[in-house]
C-alpha cells in the first residue's frame, strides 16, 4: 500500500472510537429502541410496553445509548423522555434496513 492510500484510514484512536460507535448497534433491543425513537419521542415506560419488556432493562440500554451519544433525554416530572439525538442515527437505521433487504 502506497502513503497515499494510507491517508484515508482515520488515526487508530479514531477508529477504536468508531468501532465502539458500531458496538451499540450490535445488540437487539438496542436496536428496536432506536428504531421506535425513530417515529419520535418516548417515555421509558411506553418503550418497555411496546418492547414487553421490564423498565430496568429498558432504562439499562436507554443509559448505554445516551453515553454513546445515540439518544437524548428530557425530564417531564417523573417521566423521562428519550428521542434521537440527530438525523446521522436515523441514516444510519436507514442504511442498516436497505442493506439488509438488498442481502434477502
Amino acid at each position: 500500500m502506497n502513503e497515499k492510500e494510507n491517508l484515508d484510514i482515520p488515526l487508530d484512536e479514531h477508529i477504536d472510537e468508531i468501532a465502539t460507535f458500531f458496538k451499540v448497534f450490535g445488540d437487539p433491543t438496542r436496536l428496536k429502541i432506536l428504531f421506535l425513537l425513530q417515529k419520535g419521542e418516548l417515555p421509558v415506560l411506553s418503550i418497555a410496553h411496546t418492547l414487553s419488556m421490564q423498565q430496568s432493562t429498558i432504562s439499562q440500554q436507554l443509559k448505554l445509548l445516551k453515553v454513546s451519544r445515540l439518544v437524548h433525554s428530557r425530564k417531564e416530572g417523573r417521566s423521562i423522555y428519550y428521542r434521537l439525538n440527530d438525523d446521522h442515527i436515523e441514516r444510519i437505521l436507514a442504511l442498516g434496513v436497505e442493506h439488509y433487504e438488498e442481502l434477502i
